[in-house]
């Protein structure tokens, strides 16, 4: 028996083809959703789409959500096979780290073009369909260093800031017609994104002295996408083990 009852419905989760995004999408499986798994490398997606096959309906559609086109275009064909979005999920994000003074342009530009304009892009093309059914889900994965900051990382920092300040604002737009938006804020999770850190220096500041998996994450996702999280808006709910107490 599944713990939360998404029977029905239809997910679109971006960042699906490894790490937390990957999870993700696995758990909205197994509660019974059906999932469009969205991601850049079209061979790792459709890896992953077929060992999630025997756990229920999936679609991997590879796009790049810096252009809407392709984001529209991928939300049209999840609308014409499975008929509407119930849940979105915006996950996918990059790093390029470095100090400011040393940062490119370039770094800049392509943490903010996916990360803050992906979420963004994604957001707009899906919340027609979610107003003409008058209910959605909308969950933007941010992170810790959103709200406290971290040396060598303000094109991250900053698109995770952002992505806090879209959330708030578009939840207070389509609250009151159905669409319920919130963030989630992993702290140290254990990926291929984090692999490089210095855990312990992270370590000594989490409460609980451990990294986070990624089923802590998703699990947080399945919830909020439940009838259980209905009456959570425009919330950042930080899973950190303690780390920004």
């Amino acid at each position: 028996m599944n713990k939360y009852d998404l029977n029905n419905k239809v997910a679109f989760v971006t960042g699906a083809s490894r790490g937390i995004g990957k999870q993700i999408a696995k758990d909205l499986i197994i509660s019974g959703a059906r999932v469009a798994l969205i991601s850049r490398g079209e061979k790792e997606l459709n890896i992953v789409s077929q060992e999630f096959s025997k756990l229920g309906e999936n679609i991997p559609l590879a796009i790049d959500i810096k252009n809407i086109e392709e984001v529209k275009m991928a939300i049209k064909t999840i609308i014409d096979k499975w008929g509407k979005i119930d849940i979105l999920v915006n996950n996918a994000g990059v790093t390029s780290d470095n100090l400011l003074i040393r940062m490119k342009e370039s770094e800049w530009d392509h943490v903010i073009d996916i990360n803050l304009k992906g979420t963004f892009n994604c957001i707009k093309s899906a919340i027609p369909n979610m107003l003409k059914n008058r209910a959605g889900k909308i969950i933007n994965i941010t992170s810790v260093v959103g709200i406290s900051g971290n040396v060598g990382q303000s094109n991250y920092c900053a698109s995770k800031a952002g992505i806090i300040g879209l959330t708030k604002s578009v939840g207070k737009e389509y609250g009151a017609k159905g669409i319920i938006v919130n963030a989630i804020a992993p702290g140290f999770i254990e990926t291929d994104m984090v692999q490089d850190l210095d855990s312990d220096s992270f370590l000594k500041n989490i409460t609980l002295g451990r990294k986070g998996k990624a089923n802590d994450i998703s699990s947080l996702v399945c919830f909020l996408s439940s009838n259980g999280g209905d009456y959570i808006a425009n919330q950042v709910i930080s899973v950190d083990g303690g780390l920004t107490i």
